[in-house]
């Protein structure tokens, strides 16, 4: 029972969030066992392969979840599919809803210590602002209730449909617990995700939009999933959310770490609907991914805050500066 107390299987170990979780619990004295698919290899942490006991399956595939899900150990499910672009929409229900569905029947079924679960603040969905001041950001925390709006992405519906499914297995006498990161930022492959966002200005685009940026390091995601996970927290979730940057702001201080020349034209609101409706036909015409999507543009114009503060007072926790996680990321990006 102490080696299975100190297991951890991770889904999504291979992509960026869950890496970084995969390698604080090795830091930890942890086993650690994680999921992959058999066409993939070790992605972000083919340094410490030998390290892991790997297992090859897919959330949507139920047997392979039963064949390393086992009682006893602790289970963080990282894996996610997230995309802005609307063909993308079935996919996302199939692994972030489904999958979800499948981790938390599995876990129930063999009797875990507990499951983390790393959500998104997407998951919180976007309350309308009619009654907002102008230029005041919409403060939002944990006990946010999710509204219908076209303001929600496809990827934000399958999240907050996949937290579903973790408070039905809690209901079912699950013990888990989950997070809900901002925009997660920090050491990784800039070609995905958020941190696109580094390659965005390494290319020396000219645009920039006007909304906020709400910023967490993706170190603090994984020691916040590893102290909540050995904690005796249970039954709740915790926005993650270091901080909120204008737009421009951040591109300006990672132009600065990468030492090229920042965005300098702002992208109106009109401008913004033309872009994204130029990139639909053009990917329509190539068969690539649209670099504007409808739900990114406006995503970008938003003014949404998330109070990530609750966290602080059930572990010990503090959040990395923005410039440490800048500086850090930018390292790794100029080799």
């Amino acid at each position: 029972m102490t080696l299975l107390a100190k297991t951890v299987f991770i889904t999504g170990a291979t992509g960026f969030i869950g890496s970084h979780i995969a390698r604080r619990f090795l830091r930890e004295g942890y086993q650690v066992e994680a999921l992959k698919r058999p066409e993939r290899d070790a992605g972000l942490l083919t340094d410490v392969a030998d390290r892991i006991k790997w297992h090859e399956g897919d959330v949507t595939d139920i047997p392979s979840l039963e064949a390393a899900i086992r009682p006893g150990i602790d289970v963080v499910h990282a894996a996610a599919i997230v995309s802005f672009v609307p063909k993308d929409r079935a996919h996302m229900e199939k692994v972030n809803v489904e999958g979800t569905a499948n981790v938390v029947n599995v876990c129930l079924h063999a009797g875990i210590r507990k499951l983390g679960y790393v959500s998104s603040v997407a998951a919180l969905g976007r309350p309308a602002t009619n009654n907002q001041p102008a230029g005041q950001p919409v403060l939002i925390h944990e006990t946010q209730k999710w509204e219908d709006s076209p303001l929600n992405s496809n990827y934000a519906k399958t999240k907050y449909r996949g937290e579903l499914e973790v408070w039905r297995g809690v209901a079912e006498g699950l013990n888990a617990v989950m997070v809900n990161p901002s925009v997660v930022f920090g050491p990784g492959d800039w070609s995905r995700s958020s941190m696109q966002l580094f390659q965005y200005v390494y290319d020396e685009k000219r645009f920039y939009p006007g909304g906020l940026v709400n910023y967490v390091d993706v170190q603090d995601v994984a020691d916040a999933m590893y102290k909540l996970v050995v904690s005796g927290s249970t039954a709740e979730r915790y926005i993650l959310n270091a901080g909120t940057i204008p737009y421009k702001e951040l591109l300006d201080k990672i132009a600065v770490a990468l030492k090229k020349r920042p965005p300098t034209i702002p992208v109106s609101p009109v401008l913004s609907e033309i872009a994204w409706r130029v990139e639909a036909v053009r990917s329509w015409i190539t068969g690539r991914s649209p670099l504007v999507t409808r739900e990114t543009a406006r995503s970008a114009g938003s003014f949404y805050q998330f109070d990530g503060g609750r966290i602080r007072q059930v572990i010990d926790f503090q959040y990395r500066s923005l410039d440490d996680t800048i500086r850090e990321a930018a390292q790794v990006i100029k080799g």
